[in-house]
């Protein structure tokens, strides 16, 4: 079994913010693969099991906040006795470090001061399981200092003209992990990173984030 994790804030009044952008992917990737199954409210999360790529995969939302996401994953995985970390689980998170409508994905590492993949490595007790990174964008300053803060910024929404770059990212996040699912977290990163190379930075990204 594949486990698919994707990073967000539970209420309405957190839908479709930058922070939320791992639930926007896990819902696109259970529309666009047919999984039509009933959502059932288990591990602290909002879960949804069916078929991908021939492989039998869990799709998962957390219901806590952010910050108690590894709750949900280390419960989840204990449950599973067949999902293995780092080979079957991958973890769906916003990034302020990508430019919106890019994805990266890194097979470990450290969580970057995000406190969604903090707690997961707290939780766990390791760093090196997989993540899909999804570009949400540097705080805008327009050369000028700004007003809003980075925390203010993540809980925003994604501007009119920033949507057809979302679009892209959210569907490379879902072909990706259909790959990922497939072939596994090689294979993702040698066609995605090298997909979405560039903006000055390298298809290999750097330790950290």
């Amino acid at each position: 079994m594949k486990m698919l994790v994707g990073l967000g804030n539970p209420g309405l009044e957190y839908a479709r913010t930058r922070h939320n952008v791992g639930f926007m992917v896990i819902e696109r990737l259970a529309g666009k693969t047919g999984i039509d199954g009933t959502v059932r409210s288990r591990f602290h999360a909002a879960c949804v099991e069916g078929r991908i790529a021939g492989e039998k995969c869990l799709l998962v939302r957390p219901t806590t906040y952010m910050n108690r996401s590894g709750m949900a994953v280390a419960e989840a995985v204990a449950f599973f006795k067949t999902v293995e970390v780092p080979r079957d689980l991958m973890v769906i998170t916003d990034d302020l470090a990508l430019p919106t409508g890019m994805i990266r994905i890194r097979p470990g590492g450290g969580a970057g001061g995000h406190n969604g993949l903090g707690d997961i490595e707290r939780a766990l007790g390791t760093d090196q399981y997989p993540r899909l990174r999804v570009g949400i964008g540097m705080q805008p300053s327009g050369g000028k200092p700004s007003v809003m803060n980075q925390a203010d910024f993540v809980l925003s929404r994604f501007i009119h003209e920033e949507q057809p770059l979302l679009e892209k990212a959210i569907e490379d996040a879902c072909g990706a992990l259909e790959l990922f699912i497939s072939r596994g977290v090689d294979a993702a990163m040698n066609k995605y990173n090298v997909k979405n190379s560039g903006a000055g930075e390298n298809a290999t990204p750097p330790a950290g984030g």
